[in-house]
């Protein structure tokens, strides 16, 4: 049940009209929080939101919760942040210029500082694929990994052979396939179809022979799914460590790979009931095969 002003008065004392337990609808999503979190950080949004006298100004939705209309998924990380001005995220987060902007929005200078994109190659994973992954930054990056495909996929160079001729280079490579999944969503207004907003999952999918999948992307490959997977066995779980699928194919491409195929689904959501906005979401594999 909502929190009425009824039950806050009951709660707070004279010079503060609010409960001690809140009820937030943030963009749909229900958040239930104590007071002292929402005001930890003066001069923040929500501190000057909770630290007015007069609660009727402050909008709220069917049922008597708070209202905030901000996205209700990244809430989460700000409210997470709010408690102890920590900044704890998921493994490769793809959301992290996102949040940024919400941490703008609530007023968290502090939080905006720990979001700034960072170039170094621990922080560029999972962040957001508009910011430039480090090896992209160094021409010597991308010839170090052009070599270590190359060694990678000549096997016959480590047993004698002559690693500078194509021959050498093809004899020893088994044949194989690679699969590259990728899924995309983006959400359409009825306004404008350039007010489109795009969102890239950043997690590319590798299907095939484990052998295949480690000898192409080496420690690109995040196995932290399907870990122990013996070699000549077939998985469909590892995921790539980097955002560009442009990445994935040059890697194949070094390792003698050329696609074969590619096939793409849709699907189509509305946003919110009361909004003509749509959710379409795509998924996308790229068939690879080496002679």
């Amino acid at each position: 049940m909502a929190l009425a002003d009824s039950a806050g008065c009951a709660n707070a004392g004279e010079d503060n009209p609010f409960p001690d337990i809140i009820e937030l609808n943030v963009g749909g999503q229900v958040y239930i929080t104590r007071h002292p979190t929402l005001v930890s950080v003066p001069g923040s949004l929500l501190w000057e939101m909770f630290t007015q006298k007069n609660v009727r100004s402050l909008a709220r939705d069917s049922k008597g919760r708070f209202f905030v209309d901000r996205d209700g998924f990244l809430f989460r990380y700000i409210l997470d942040y709010m408690r102890d001005q920590q900044l704890v995220l998921p493994e490769h987060f793809p959301e992290r210029s996102r949040l940024q902007r919400e941490a703008e929005y609530f007023m968290l200078p502090e939080l905006v500082k720990m979001l700034a994109p960072k170039l170094s190659k621990q922080n560029s994973l999972g962040e957001d694929p508009c910011q430039s992954d480090p090896e992209e930054l160094s021409p010597s990056a991308d010839a170090a990994r052009a070599l270590s495909s190359a060694g990678a996929a000549l096997p016959g160079a480590a047993a004698g052979g002559t690693a500078g001729t194509g021959t050498a280079g093809t004899e020893g490579r088994r044949a194989g396939f690679i699969t590259i999944g990728y899924r995309g969503s983006y959400t359409l207004g009825r306004d404008s179809q350039t007010d489109a907003k795009f969102r890239r999952v950043a997690r590319i999918m590798v299907c095939g022979k484990t052998s295949l999948a480690k000898e192409v992307f080496g420690d690109t490959l995040n196995e932290s799914r399907d870990p122990d997977r013996p070699p000549e066995r077939y998985t469909s779980r590892y995921y790539l460590k980097f955002t560009f699928l442009e990445q994935a194919f040059d890697k194949l491409a070094d390792a003698g790979f050329h696609m074969v195929a590619c096939n793409s689904t849709g699907t189509c959501a509305f946003a919110h009931d009361q909004t003509d906005d749509r959710i379409w979401t795509s998924y996308t594999e790229y068939v690879f095969y080496r002679e």
